[in-house]
């Protein structure tokens, strides 16, 4: 009778052994899982990150591109008016030389009809 005792204590006890084996192989594996998990999760938040940095700097690259294109427009911009100032300048002063050549011919002219006319009195 004790050895039949002895014999299901054994059992009991391999079946124990058996469980506890079984339960630190479903541990491992867990632990495993978690690991696969926390691993793609860092991928994840690797891929995310390098998807911000290169929108970020596609922001920076399209904000440079649009200051560029602003001071291209602003250098054109300056640039026409600078045209138009000097053809505006060389209007004035041709209208101002055109009306003093203007002023000369008619006082000359006056001065000659003067001084013929001068001349002409005292001449007779």
């Amino acid at each position: 009778m004790v050895r039949v005792v002895v014999v299901v204590v054994e059992v009991v006890v391999v079946v124990v052994e058996v469980v506890v084996v079984v339960v630190e192989v479903v541990v491992v594996v867990v632990v495993a899982a978690v690991a696969v998990v926390v691993v793609v999760a860092v991928v994840v938040v690797v891929v995310v990150a390098v998807v911000v940095v290169v929108a970020a700097v596609a922001v920076v690259v399209v904000v440079a591109v649009v200051v560029v294109v602003v001071v291209e427009v602003v250098v054109v911009v300056v640039a026409v008016v600078v045209v138009v100032a000097a053809v505006a300048v060389v209007v004035v002063v041709a209208v101002v030389v055109l009306v003093v050549a203007v002023v000369v011919v008619v006082v000359v002219a006056v001065v000659a009809v003067v001084v013929v006319m001068v001349v002409m009195v005292v001449w007779r």
